[in-house]
């Protein structure tokens, strides 16, 4: 069987702690496909100049923000990696033209670990994060998805963690689930019509055509993440939508 590449709207932190909508929807996807034999993330919070693949065999978790509850601390995703699937896609990309380095000293972030929590809580799945260079915006991040994507049919789940809108500035951290920015969800319908559609070009270009793209997206590390799932991936599926807080979405999408 090929696995489904994902893109994953990972939300606040305290997703691990209070899970919402999206822990449920996560679980029940996780619960329809095998296990998968590793799992590789690109995550918004591992930006870089250029392409890292992390190595380690026993890669530490990174409590990558401040100002949560201490108990958000405490939680632990001890999974392991897997060296040789990292030296693996090291040298996939290098066979589609791009050069990455070994890193085995990159913790994951939250982008990786929070969802993974809700999905794997077992924690029993190696896993490797690719970096993502942000500055090099949605091309590369859909090359990059292209040359891993052979690894699907090799048991590997890939998935590209962020959020299909991020605008910490305009979040009401006191909206119920039944309030949502209409700018947020005009952006997001955009994207999701232009998925659907297979719109490669206005997907890339989305900054100039999209609707509210930069105020949904100030900067573009959080839905960048979408670029590598859609290029790793086929057929688009909405596995899962929502907002919180107003203006942060929450959807999850499979490409078959």
């Amino acid at each position: 069987m090929s696995f489904p590449s994902l893109f994953i709207s990972h939300g606040s932190p305290m997703l691990a702690l209070q899970p919402g909508a999206s822990g449920p929807a996560l679980a029940c996807l996780a619960q329809q496909l095998p296990k998968p034999r590793a799992i590789v993330v690109v995550s918004a919070h591992w930006e870089s100049r250029e392409l890292r693949v992390g190595s380690a065999a026993q890669p530490k978790i990174w409590h990558d923000f401040g100002g949560f509850p201490a108990e958000l601390y405490h939680v632990q995703y001890p999974a392991p990696g897997e060296p040789q699937l990292a030296g693996e896609i090291v040298n996939l990309l290098a066979q589609a033209g791009l050069t990455a380095q070994l890193d085995a000293e990159r913790p994951l972030d939250h982008g990786t670990w929070v969802p993974l929590s809700l999905m794997y809580p077992e924690a029993n799945i190696p896993v490797v994060q690719v970096s993502l260079p942000s500055q090099h915006g949605p091309a590369l991040q859909r090359q990059v998805g292209q040359a891993l994507a052979s690894l699907r049919s090799q048991g590997v789940l890939l998935i590209g963690s962020g959020s299909i809108t991020h605008n910490l500035g305009e979040l009401d951290w006191q909206a119920g689930t039944d309030s949502i920015e209409p700018w947020a969800q005009a952006f997001r319908d955009w994207v999701v019509d232009k998925l659907e559609k297979q719109d490669h070009h206005a997907l890339e270009d989305y900054r100039k055509l999209a609707p509210y793209a930069v105020r949904s997206h100030p900067s573009e590390e959080h839905l960048l993440p979408l670029f590598f799932a859609e290029g790793a991936g086929g057929q688009f599926k909405v596995e899962h939508s929502g907002f919180t807080m107003g203006a942060l979405g929450m959807d999850i999408y499979s490409f078959a």
